[in-house]
């Protein structure tokens, strides 16, 4: 076993065993890692990764960029790459951390796709809504999703217990509880829809509000693929995700004056930072608005 197989495998067990990160990353971290060895190898003849110092490093992410390569991509490699280093250091098999001077291309950030307005309130007046079990569930999944701007795990999660009067009490990220206000529409509809569910499951997990036609757990591919079918009567668009119905009650809550603070308490966002992406969706909006609309631009 060469020194850089052995460096790999004992990183590899590291990360697996203490960090204990997914498989997914795992897999990332082995990838990034012999596409650096191979480079290493080729071009200079290394056999370590310990003799590799920041020179050697910066040319591989040039020839990366040459090759091609996203920088979000390049920058995932170069976050590896940090993690080992600073194993190697811990280990004491490196002297210093060559990462330290190396400087992550900017990437540019992908606006959040969103439907405007006009198509989601077509959506909720198509006659293609049912008014069994099935019907009503799924106008109050979407009906939840883009009047709430919550997650599809806080979406599935919500109990009876949680809905209180106009607002809903959201379990989101890192265990924090948030109020979210609800539409008059959601407020009519919830009992409509609960008492067909009592009809269709007479002794059903009434604790949780939103159940699977047989009477389970809602669970996440379902979702997924009701707000897919329904989004697809009225765009086009390839992305139809309950995801994209969140980015659709935040940019269109800033397109009509709702303060940016305010939004962020909503969604339940950790610093102001993550609700900033919605105002480029706007300043765009904008943008198209004053291409067609301006007399100089026609």
């Amino acid at each position: 076993m060469n020194s850089f197989e052995s460096q790999t495998d004992s990183f590899k067990n590291y990360v697996q065993n203490e960090r204990r990160l997914s498989v997914h990353t795992l897999t990332s971290y082995a990838t990034d890692l012999a596409q650096f060895q191979e480079f290493l190898a080729q071009t200079f003849r290394l056999i370590n990764f310990t003799e590799a110092t920041h020179n050697e490093i910066r040319m591989w992410v040039v020839q990366l960029k040459e090759n091609g390569i996203s920088s979000r991509s390049i920058n995932r490699k170069i976050s590896t790459l940090k993690s080992f280093y600073k194993y190697l250091l811990i280990r004491n098999e490196v002297e210093t951390n060559p990462m330290l001077k190396i400087i992550s291309p900017k990437q540019s950030k992908k606006l959040p796709v969103y439907f405007e307005q006009k198509k989601l309130t077509d959506l909720f007046q198509l006659d293609v809504f049912t008014d069994d079990f099935q019907g009503l569930r799924d106008i109050l999944i979407l009906e939840l999703l883009y009047g709430t701007g919550i997650r599809l795990s806080e979406l599935i999660n919500i109990k009876e217990s949680d809905i209180h009067g106009n607002e809903i009490k959201v379990l989101g990220k890192g265990n924090k509880e948030r109020l979210v206000p609800i539409t008059s529409r959601i407020e009519q509809l919830i009992p409509i829809y609960k008492a067909k569910r009592k009809e269709m499951f007479p002794s059903g997990k009434e604790s949780l509000l939103l159940l699977t036609n047989k009477g389970d757990k809602l669970y996440e591919k379902l979702v997924y693929r009701t707000v897919n079918h329904y989004l697809g009567l009225v765009t086009n668009e390839k992305k139809r995700s309950p995801h994209t119905m969140r980015h659709s009650f935040a940019t269109n809550m800033l397109n009509n004056g709702a303060q940016l603070h305010t939004i962020k308490e909503i969604l339940g966002h950790a610093n102001l930072a993550a609700t900033q992406i919605y105002t480029h969706n706007s300043i765009e909006r904008l943008k198209d608005a004053y291409k067609k609309f301006h007399p100089k631009e026609n």
